[in-house]
């Protein structure tokens, strides 16, 4: 059974770190709404939800995916880019550990940010941003190489993590919103989309989505490739540069 990874929004969640977007008002109450029906897609669909412990006092913990990557049955734990997200780190090593999960760690000088690493195939795409450095990359490298997986390194300038402008199809077609990429042409196969908030998408099945409710358009032009689309109203954590895919950490087992 596939297990999803979550925890619950801060009710400070409106205080949450900003990088390329202005700070506009976060309805907690909404975003409380929002975040229940995200995970129901997933209990759904078969998935077993477990819940890291809450961390109030972590406006930015509900971004379960920046804290920690899977790899096979390997959890990298990461060391945030930003200083004031690394008291979110204890209770996701504590949940993995839990779940009789092997643990990796990234470590100082090293930072590495969840939201930054984009799996397709056995190619780990890691975006050099603002939240991961070169250390932080070539940790994940070594840590990766004897398990066969090949780390490459993008350029990330333009937004928050190489996942706010890039995901991937259950096919391995890399998606995103061009103005929001420094080069598409890194990826093998790469296909545009027209919305910003289409650039996000779940695999939740091998032919079925999760994708933001605000890229309608998008969501037809997957659907013509014959994947089903689920879509879910995520608008408050978009306001602070989340998406459909940080807010969860999947584990198929």
């Amino acid at each position: 059974m596939p297990r999803l990874f979550v925890r619950r929004p801060s009710s400070r969640l409106a205080e949450g770190e900003l990088t390329h977007l202005d700070r506009v008002p976060v309805d907690a109450a909404l975003a409380l709404a929002q975040w229940r029906a995200y995970v129901e897609v997933f209990a759904s669909r078969g998935w077993e939800v477990i819940e890291i412990d809450p961390a109030d006092d972590q406006p930015d913990g509900v971004f379960v995916e920046d804290a920690v990557v899977m790899f096979d049955r390997l959890a990298v734990l990461c060391r945030a880019g930003a200083v004031s997200r690394r008291g979110e780190i204890e209770s996701v090593r504590a949940a993995m550990a839990a779940s009789g999960i092997e643990i990796a760690e990234i470590d100082e000088p090293g930072t590495l940010d969840g939201g930054d690493v984009l799996k397709v195939g056995r190619t780990v795409y890691v975006g050099a941003s603002s939240r991961t450095n070169a250390a932080g990359i070539g940790q994940l490298r070594e840590l990766l190489a004897p398990r066969g997986w090949e780390v490459r390194e993008i350029p990330v300038t333009k937004v928050l993590h190489l996942k706010s402008g890039v995901t991937a199809l259950p096919d391995g077609t890399v998606v995103g919103f061009e103005p929001l990429i420094d080069d598409a042409s890194l990826f093998p196969v790469f296909a545009g989309v027209p919305e910003e908030h289409g650039t996000a998408v779940v695999v939740l099945e091998d032919e079925t989505v999760l994708m933001s409710a605000d890229a309608p358009v998008t969501a037809e032009e997957h659907r013509s490739r014959g994947l089903e689309v689920v879509t879910v109203d995520v608008s408050e954590f978009e306001k602070l540069e989340g998406c459909v895919t940080c807010l969860s950490v999947r584990v198929r087992d």
